[in-house]
């Protein structure tokens, strides 16, 4: 694959309580990704930039609400999730403490 694009694919981590308790329980982190990204770009993007091992790659596509800004109509954007398994003994610490 292309690094470039590699390191494109993930925006953002998604941290919230949910991400927390998949994290503890399943070794399960949750990114929100590229629109078009594959889980193998996924996948090897995560081990290029956390130098981990991913065992699985789950994709979540959420379509954008519609909602209304005063009387103008508005719509929020669709947003595409990954939930990467990790392998035991691998971890990402999205805190910056160590």
């Amino acid at each position: 694959m292309n690094q470039e694009r590699l390191m494109k694919v993930l925006l953002a981590p998604i941290v919230s309580e949910k991400s927390a308790r998949l994290a503890d329980a399943n070794r399960q982190f949750a990114f929100k990704v590229l629109g078009d990204a594959t889980k193998r770009e996924i996948r090897q993007a995560v081990e290029l930039l956390f130098d981990v091992k991913v065992t699985g790659v789950h994709v979540s596509n959420l379509k954008g609400k519609r909602k209304r800004f005063g009387q103008m109509p508005g719509r929020r954007s669709d947003v595409r999730k990954a939930y990467v398994t990790l392998a035991e003994g691998h971890d990402i610490d999205f805190t910056g403490t160590e």
